[in-house]
């Protein structure tokens, strides 16, 4: 039972990181444009069928392709933020909710009649590769993935930290009123935000391509993950979705553990409702 436990918990960071930077991305939109993105799961869709064809059509490394898919989407997200987001920033909040998940409805219909309903999976040389340290067995591509998505959060919040674009990013998000004040570009930031956002989910889906299959839901079950590790952490947080992240997955992997294959998620939405009740604005969230 403990090398069990174990086990569990060392698979459980590993997806928690992953989860993490899926949520980074979905919270930092939240907390400038104040928008709930209900597409940010099917972005992680497209960069993993970006990820699976530029390996089986190009050779390039899933773990390189990264290089390629990150700045594609950031400009896919910008170009969503201009022609779709903006227009629509004053409207009602319940209208940019149905407008987002009406993006999420045409892309992932889009990609099921381009790519067909079909599971299809990365056959790479490395894929069963992995580490043993005593009687716990760690996947190499698992663990890139968390090194890579750990790099990748510490990058962005160097970004946001130090740099001047950063900090007017952070500007925005606390006191947007005030960065109009100070002569802060607010639409470009805007445009920029949604643009990184992107481009973090997307390299998310390069990074999980390896050891996922890819079809036009799997972005689904990301969303709804990311949606719990935002609100446990705190609406807008950076160290809430770090930390909501790692607990999520901690719990998925003690729950496929411990209970049968229908129940293993319940630890993660127990989790949910006991964090709730005791702080209803998440673990490091602000009361509005």
């Amino acid at each position: 039972m403990t090398t069990l436990l174990l086990q569990a918990g060392v698979s459980g960071l590993l997806s928690g990181g992953v989860y993490a930077l899926v949520a980074l991305g979905l919270t930092l939109v939240f907390g400038v444009l104040r928008i709930i993105n209900f597409a940010h799961g099917t972005l992680m869709m497209l960069g993993m069928y970006a990820t699976f064809f530029l390996y089986s059509l190009g050779g390039i490394d899933p773990y390189l392709s990264l290089l390629l898919v990150g700045p594609a989407f950031f400009f896919l997200g910008v170009a969503l933020e201009r022609g779709v987001i903006e227009p629509n920033l004053g409207a009602p909040e319940s209208s940019q909710l149905l407008l987002t998940l009406g993006v999420a409805l045409f892309l992932e219909n889009a990609a099921l009649a381009v790519f067909s309903p079909d599971y299809r999976s990365l056959r790479l040389p490395y894929a069963s590769r992995a580490l043993h340290f005593g009687d716990v067995v760690v996947s190499v591509p698992r663990l890139i993935a968390f090194g890579c998505s750990i790099a990748l959060a510490v990058a962005l919040w160097l970004f946001l930290k130090h740099t001047d674009v950063g900090k007017a990013i952070r500007a925005a998000a606390e006191e947007r009123e005030g960065a109009l004040l100070m002569g802060i570009d607010i639409r470009r930031l805007y445009a920029v935000a949604f643009g990184i956002g992107s481009g973090v989910v997307g390299v998310a889906g390069s990074l999980v391509a390896p050891f996922l299959y890819v079809a036009p839901d799997v972005g689904d079950v990301f969303n709804i993950l990311a949606f719990i590790v935002v609100v446990l952490g705190g609406m807008g947080s950076f160290l809430g979705a770090l930390l909501g992240g790692f607990l999520v997955g901690l719990a998925e992997s003690l729950g496929a553990a411990l209970l049968p294959g229908s129940l293993k998620q319940l630890p993660i939405f127990a989790l949910f409702v006991v964090v709730l009740l005791v702080r209803p604005a998440g673990l490091f969230g602000r009361r509005s």
